[in-house]
């Protein structure tokens, strides 16, 4: 984790914003002590579901399968 302050974070905003982009998360420190106030941290990426990961997929149930295609998804 880098940490900045709020002085270099209103200089080099896009940087952090980049930085945080690629993961990274940052500290924000403030006045003469530089105690940290803040963190910028990435937003967390939206999960996808099982449903939108099979998209396009096919698959075949064998006759011995115990379970419904419904069960085996979840739904």
């Amino acid at each position: 984790m880098g940490t900045m302050s709020v002085a270099n974070l209103k200089a080099d905003f896009s940087d952090a914003l980049e930085r945080v982009k690629g993961g990274e998360e940052i500290l924000i420190s403030y006045g003469k002590a530089k105690k940290p106030v803040a963190k910028l941290v990435p937003v967390a990426a939206p999960k996808r579901s099982l449903i939108g990961c099979l998209k396009g997929a096919s698959f075949e149930i064998g006759g011995d399968w115990k379970m419904t295609p419904e069960e085996l998804l979840g739904l």
